[in-house]
């Protein structure tokens, strides 16, 4: 890893050695910071902001306006990495004029360096118009809650082990990617991939192709939640996470110390007992 910033062409190089991209969805300045010195090349700003840290039902709430809030303090946190913020229910449903307005607007206001486009081989005009605007974008494509249906999958927020592309879809999804590809795509995201589907696809286009649910190895990275990761979950404190820690549980042992210092009158100076 190096300090030199992540470029575009930087991901082309590592599909085309065989080295994997590391991607990580992160919603705040101090998250930002923590992963882009931890040396991921990707941070996405997801709109599931509004699920995972907003308490909302369902991202299909969250706004222009409040993505934009958030790219902009993931930005500020990020120097090495590449940013990509996630177009909110909306500017894409609108047509190619309202999505190239929504991505120049997260380019100029928020700096990012592309932007990602759910459901996107369903909107193929609109990924060609922003490309064609100047800013790059990462397509997502594969088991969405508007796909799932279409692929006889349920669709899941914590997907089951069988939650992927069936092989039969092979073919078709194929040539999704390569229509996503060929409409400007400069990075997919492929959602529920599987091995067999998943490396088809990876070998069929020269963009990479990074998964989160549903991914694995036979693709060129990987897109993981920082909250899934690190095990930031009140969930976490009841069902110990399979994750790489358990932050819940340490920041609930944490403020129960702080409380019990308060409540013993304890002094207690840069959070620390003395």
């Amino acid at each position: 890893m190096t300090d030199d910033k992540v470029q575009l062409s930087d991901l082309q190089t590592m599909k085309r050695i065989g080295h994997k991209i590391v991607g990580v969805v992160a919603w705040d300045y101090q998250m930002a910071r923590i992963v882009d010195r931890a040396g991921v090349d990707l941070v996405s700003v997801g709109d599931t902001v509004g699920v995972n840290l907003w308490g909302q039902p369902n991202p299909l709430e969250v706004t222009v306006d409040q993505m934009m809030v958030v790219c902009q303090a993931v930005r500020r946190g990020v120097k090495r990495a590449l940013v990509s913020c996630d177009f909110p229910f909306g500017p894409v449903q609108e047509g190619p004029k309202s999505a190239v307005r929504a991505a120049i607007r997260f380019a100029k206001e928020a700096g990012v360096d592309m932007v990602k486009l759910d459901g996107a081989s369903e909107h193929l005009d609109a990924v060609t118009a922003v490309t064609r605007a100047g800013i790059p974008v990462f397509a997502q494509f594969g088991i969405t809650p508007q796909t799932s249906l279409k692929y006889g999958v349920t669709y899941s927020a914590i997907p089951k082990p069988g939650d992927v592309i069936p092989d039969e879809m092979l073919d078709e999804i194929v040539g999704e990617a390569k229509r996503l590809e060929d409409a400007g795509a400069a990075l997919l995201n492929f959602t529920n991939s599987g091995p067999t589907v998943g490396a088809a696809v990876a070998q069929a286009v020269s963009v990479p192709v990074v998964g989160g649910f549903g991914g694995g190895p036979w693709l060129d990275g990987r897109m993981r939640m920082v909250t899934a990761a690190i095990g930031y979950s009140a969930d976490a404190l009841d069902s110990p996470p399979d994750t790489y820690a358990n932050v819940a549980r340490i920041a609930h042992d944490a403020i129960v110390a702080y409380a019990d210092d308060v409540r013993s009158s304890r002094q207690i100076a840069g959070g620390l007992r003395r």
